[in-house]
């Protein structure tokens, strides 16, 4: 669903004069369709997440989604893999090994997913602050894989990511989703688990892949569906 400005103001209880200001600075992700704004809402709840700023639930909604079963973000997890001890000097070079060992199907060009990371990178930085990134594409990744896989990769030396608090980068979760909406429900759980200072804590100490598991199921269980 495109978003409008409407939309936008209402969810983050702003004016929608606030928005149109926003817009002219380039401080907000927004498309120009036949003279009106749209919004793409993978983009926004990416956004507002990066830049800690509150919005309505509303935002997680998509009406027209089809209704189905979701796989929890710890067994997507436990699907992609924990890795530990990632090297890299450099953004490029954290890419290129993330490719490497992120668990995609045969069918899917590493050098593809490569490119589309990177592009993504360049448009701007997808660190999320305090040290965490969530490199994707532009739009959500959706290959042909039969369930969702999220990939955790703990750098052995943080990276500058070029993110908004200036903290070098040491963890990146990567999400390949077969459909949009999976990769959004995916998305939502992540961005709110990593406002939970109990995740954010072993995340620092790049605990376990058993103490991570244990921890986003315990979390998962509080928060429901």
């Amino acid at each position: 669903m495109k978003l409008t400005v409407q939309d936008i103001a209402r969810i983050f209880s702003i004016s929608e004069k606030t928005i149109y200001r926003w817009i002219n600075r380039g401080e907000i992700p927004a498309y120009k369709i036949n003279d009106q704004y749209r919004f793409n809402r993978t983009e926004i709840i990416e956004w507002a997440t990066a830049k800690r700023i509150n919005f309505s639930p509303e935002l997680f909604e998509e009406p027209e989604a089809e209704i189905g079963p979701m796989l929890s973000l710890s067994d997507s997890l436990d699907a992609g893999g924990i890795f530990h001890g990632l090297r890299g000097s450099n953004k490029d070079e954290v890419i290129k090994e993330i490719v490497k060992i992120i668990r995609i199907p045969e069918s899917v060009d590493p050098e593809f997913l490569y490119k589309v990371l990177m592009a993504r990178e360049k448009m701007g930085s997808t660190a999320m602050g305090e040290g965490i990134a969530i490199p994707h594409a532009r739009m959500p990744l959706v290959l042909h894989v039969s369930k969702p896989l999220i990939s955790l990769c703990f750098l052995e030396e943080p990276v500058e990511f070029e993110a908004l608090d200036g903290q070098p980068v040491f963890a990146l979760f990567t999400i390949i989703s077969p459909t949009i909406r999976s990769h959004l429900y995916l998305l939502t759980r992540l961005s709110y688990l990593l406002r939970n200072d109990e995740f954010k804590q072993v995340l620092r100490k790049q605990g376990s892949h058993s103490e991570i598991l244990e921890t986003i199921r315990k979390l998962e269980s509080a928060l429901g569906k």
